[in-house]
């Protein structure tokens, strides 16, 4: 059929109905899809890459070609998915996305559309009292952790050092995602401007090791400004001391850089909250709804204490925005991040936080936290394995006992060779380590029980 640019109503009704029904039937497959299938041969490649005729195509058949495309993969959006840091992809995110889209507003500065602003800035206010931030605080809705740390270490930059930054200095460790190291670079800021903090045996900044180095670049002339520090590692999923690193930046007069980004969230719960306590002196904070709110990917969170520096440094006019004034206290997005288009965003996270409810969110992180503890007893009972770690969050660190790089490798491919999980990996004190994170609101104890029956069949296979 031959859809014009403009559908008519009936149409967009007829093209909508066969896009949910093509959702519908792939979320409800996913109990049982495999957990990878990456057999994707030439055929279906070169097929992807064809360019789009001078003729319609029929949506059916474009449809199922996604589908086939979409088949092809990781499976990141089902309950065996437990490498890296899963999420989900709220279905209703989803719808709000749909909707956002399509009625296509404008929110990069408040005065073209105040009220869907106010939402947003709704969500961002709401997640500031989670956290505990004063009045002050303020921040944005990101297209990911990468970009709400890159907005966090300019603010960062420009408040702390000015216009002359070239002998700052930055002090992380280790485990610190690379985005950190990334946005500095891209922030302008030399390689040697970057501190690798020794951590202790328990994987966690060492703050007494970190004030030393901050003391000796001092003599020597530097200016410490920023300490970054995990509120669970993607490695490990470790919290570092997060009360006792904010004390050591306030007394350096140091910008205090959290990254939350996959245990964040987790704040929502009992346990998390206890586990989390110090964020709420964070200078800057950055969060992934799609992580821990389940969300689809490409939702950041950047939220500051005090959302003036991250004006100062953001901020710009033009003559031909000359038309368009603040609006009522109100935010101009395009000020507080390096974006002057941008989709309305607040919706993904507005729609479900109020359509479920808070008590839903809080509800599912908390079986996730029942389900790591439940997987660390039950792998750590297993004499082929060892996990030196005790989760904090919901990420379990484990090796095979005994075994080298060469060994953990082959273990992770036997697992995943099955189909029935998706583990990743990764290095810690230099040796592979294979890892389990359990995040996905779709992800049970029905799915988790047969991951780790394959886990441990694969672990009893002797070692070539």
């Amino acid at each position: 059929m031959n859809y014009p640019l403009e559908p008519s109503r009936r149409d967009m009704a007829e093209l909508g109905q066969a896009a949910v029904g093509f959702v519908a039937d792939f979320i409800g497959g996913l109990d049982h899809a495999p957990a990878s299938d990456l057999t994707a041969d030439d055929l279906l490649i070169r097929h992807m890459r064809q360019s789009p005729g001078e003729s319609p195509a029929g949506f059916g058949e474009l449809l199922a070609s996604v589908g086939t495309a979409a088949g092809k993969v990781v499976e990141t959006a089902g309950p065996r998915y437990v490498a890296y840091i899963p999420g989900g992809g709220l279905f209703v995110s989803a719808l709000a996305e749909f909707i956002a889209r399509s009625l296509n507003r404008y929110t990069g500065l408040a005065g073209l559309a105040p009220a869907l602003v106010a939402l947003e800035d709704g969500v961002t206010r709401w997640l500031c009292d989670q956290f505990g931030l004063p009045e002050s605080a303020g921040g944005l809705i990101t297209t990911g952790g990468s970009m709400a740390t890159l907005s966090a270490v300019v603010a960062a930059r420009h408040r702390m050092l000015g216009e002359q930054f070239a002998d700052g200095t930055i002090y992380l460790t280790e485990h610190t995602h690379h985005c950190l190291v990334k946005a500095a670079r891209i922030a302008g800021l030399p390689a040697r401007a970057i501190r690798i903090v020794p951590c202790t045996d328990d994987l966690r900044m060492d703050v007494d090791a970190a004030a030393r180095m901050i003391a000796r670049d001092r003599a020597d002339g530097l200016r410490p400004f920023l300490l970054a520090v995990n509120a669970g590692s993607t490695d490990s999923g470790t919290i570092d001391p997060l009360p006792e690193a904010g004390r050591l930046a306030r007394r350096e007069d140091m910008w205090f850089h959290v990254d939350a980004a996959y245990g964040g969230f987790f704040q929502l719960t009992d346990r998390g909250r206890a586990r989390l306590a110090g964020i709420s002196h964070a200078d800057s904070i950055v969060l992934d709804p799609h992580k821990g709110l389940f969300l689809p990917y490409g939702t950041g969170v950047l939220l500051v204490r005090d959302v003036a520096p991250l004006a100062a440094a953001h901020s710009g006019d033009a003559h031909y925005l000359q038309d368009i004034g603040p609006e009522g206290g109100l935010p101009d997005y395009s000020a507080l991040g390096p974006e002057l288009t941008r989709e309305f965003r607040g919706l993904r996270l507005w729609l479900p936080l109020h359509l479920h409810g808070v008590g839903a969110f809080r509800a599912a992180l908390d079986e996730k936290l029942d389900l790591a503890a439940h997987a660390y007893t039950d792998l750590a009972a297993d004499p082929n394995l060892e996990l030196p770690w005790t989760p904090d969050l919901s990420t379990i660190a484990f090796r095979r006992a005994g075994g080298g790089d060469d060994a953990n490798r082959r273990l992770l491919g036997d697992i995943n060779a099955t189909g029935e999980a998706f583990l990743s990996s990764t290095r810690i004190r230099d040796k592979t380590t294979l890892r389990l994170c359990v995040l996905s609101h779709r992800t049970h104890r029905e799915h988790l029980d047969p991951i780790l029956a394959v886990i441990h069949a694969a672990a009893r296979k002797r070692p070539m």
